[in-house]
Parts: structure tokens; C-alpha cells; sequence
């Protein structure tokens, strides 16, 4: 494998503009190709020995020590249904505030992509966030998120009511992960706010064009986006936002589970009000409430 692939992550993540998605393209033993967000990767190492872990999750290959981290080994083409392979690399992650690494068969390149080219999975409920083209090959993009999720047993629970919100104030929710939009609107309506929740940018910019061309913004305390979506992401939606006469106040958080300067840097130059790293239900909650008393603020003066 080529050094300087692995020497080149950071750098590529610092070049990634809005609306451009950069991914790390791989293999899980067989011919299929996948990908996962360079943002997402810190490092790509040999397979190491793993130590196995009585009774862990059967998506688990192991755990090994990573610069005194130790850190699990997830097997994805498991948890993909195609069967347990023969890890050749694994592929260190942060995300969600924490660290995992994941079995690989194969890490070829680094590959830039335009969003709109991005579309979503034919199955929504599987554990793939996306798919895109690449030299004539379908690049499945894998929702991590949601394995990570499978492991940590976060269950999608049944629909919530719309009606339930007693605020008066409503919060448009993107996110094209099916677990991160649930906890999200979990959070939101436990403040009393009804949620309107779509799966990519480009509905929630149609979605406030329409409240926009009605004269129904006013109750619309915020937007809370995901960065990392199809068709439009969360830096293009916002940019988009600001543009707009008829939009351009909107209060928007952007709640992904990237981190790093370079992320905020972008928070910064596309104009959003808010930076938050998923998912803690506490700092999520604390940020809406903040809004909510500058809304209430507001209205009193």
C-alpha cells in the first residue's frame, strides 16, 4: 500500500470544501468497493494481532493497543452481510466522540467526490448512508454511525407525534442518518419543540423555500443540520440559507459527528450560528435552550 496515502488523510481533510465529500475508498475481501469519509479516519495500519474479548458483540473481531489506546476492531463486511473476511488493514476512526477501528480487506485511494453526485442507499434501513460512482464502479458508502450504534444496542424507536411540541416554536432536523435524526428529535421535542425532519439538504432547503413563500418562518426557532449528507450537505445548505434574503436569519447548528479546526473553520466561513460534535444529548439540549431564551428575550423587549 502506498505511504503516502496514509501520510496524505489530514492534508486532504484541510482541502475538502463544502459541498465536496472526500473518501477514503476500500475493500472487505471481495470485489465491491466501499468508502468512509476521510474526516472520519485518522490512520490506516496493518492488521495487527487482535486480542479477543469474552462475550463482546459478534460484530467485534477483537481489540488492540493503538499508541496506548485500546481500541475494538469492527468487522464490517460481517455486519454488511457478506460474511466474516481475512482483515489485511484496519482503518482508525474518530467520530462521535470516541475512537473504533474497522477491518479491511484492502485501503486503494483517496477519492474527491461532488456532493450532488452522492445519492442515498436503495435500502434506507441497512448500514449503508450512501452511493456514488467511481471508474465505472458503485462506491457504497458506509453509514458507521449507524454499526457503531448496532454495537452500542441504540434501538430507532417508533415514530413520534408532531403534534406533541407546546412551544409554539418548531426546528427543521437534516440528517440522512435515520439513529442521529431519532436522537436529535428526541432531545428537540423533550424542550417542547415540534420537529420537521428530512434526510439530506437539499429537502430541507425546498422545505423552508415553501414556509418562506407562505409566510411561515416565524415560528421556525432554528435549524439543526448534519454536515455529512447527500445531494446537498450541511456547509452548501447554509451557505444557501445565508444567500437568501427570505432565510438568511435563520439560526442553524450544524451537529456532526466531524471534529477537528478544519470543520470549524468551515462552521466559520459558510455561516453558521452553532458547532456541535455528536451526540451528547446534554450539549445538544443546552444549545436549544440557549436559543429558546434568546427568542424569549427577544419577544419581551
Amino acid at each position: 500500500m502506498d505511504t503516502g496515502l496514509l501520510q496524505s488523510i489530514d492534508q486532504q481533510t484541510r482541502l475538502a470544501g463544502y459541498n465536496r465529500l472526500a473518501l477514503l475508498l476500500f475493500s472487505l475481501g471481495g470485489k465491491a468497493t466501499f468508502g468512509i469519509n476521510v474526516f472520519k479516519v485518522r490512520e490506516v495500519l496493518p492488521c495487527p494481532p487482535l486480542q479477543q474479548v469474552p462475550r463482546a458483540h459478534p460484530l467485534v473481531r477483537g481489540v488492540f493497543d493503538c499508541r496506548g489506546v485500546v481500541l475494538p476492531v469492527l468487522d464490517l463486511s460481517a455486519a454488511l452481510g457478506l460474511g466474516s473476511s481475512n482483515p489485511q488493514y484496519v482503518i482508525v476512526t474518530e467520530f462521535n466522540r470516541h475512537m473504533q477501528a474497522f477491518a479491511a480487506g484492502g485501503v486503494e485511494r483517496i477519492l474527491h467526490v461532488d456532493v450532488a453526485d452522492v445519492l442515498p442507499p436503495d435500502d434506507p434501513e441497512g448500514f449503508l448512508t450512501a452511493m456514488t460512482r467511481y471508474d465505472q464502479r458503485t462506491v457504497q458508502i458506509v453509514d458507521v454511525e449507524r454499526v457503531m450504534a448496532e454495537i452500542n444496542n441504540v434501538q430507532v424507536g417508533a415514530a413520534v407525534d408532531d403534534d406533541a411540541g407546546s412551544s409554539g416554536w418548531r426546528a427543521l432536523i437534516a440528517d440522512d442518518s435515520q439513529i442521529a435524526r431519532r436522537q436529535v428529535e428526541e432531545t428537540v421535542r423533550a424542550l417542547g419543540i415540534k420537529c420537521i425532519c428530512v434526510p439530506d439538504g437539499e429537502r430541507a432547503l425546498v422545505w423552508l423555500r415553501e414556509q418562506a413563500q407562505i409566510g411561515h418562518l416565524n415560528d421556525v426557532a432554528l435549524v439543526i443540520s448534519d454536515v455529512e449528507m447527500p445531494r446537498l450537505d450541511g456547509y452548501a445548505l447554509t451557505a444557501e440559507i445565508r444567500r437568501e434574503p427570505a432565510l438568511q436569519d435563520l439560526y442553524i447548528v450544524l451537529h456532526t459527528s466531524l471534529s477537528g479546526v478544519s470543520n470549524r473553520a468551515m462552521v466559520d466561513r459558510v455561516g453558521a450560528d452553532r458547532f456541535i460534535t455528536k451526540f451528547s444529548r446534554e450539549e445538544l439540549s443546552r444549545a436549544v435552550s440557549e436559543r429558546l431564551d434568546q427568542l424569549m428575550t427577544r419577544d419581551a423587549a
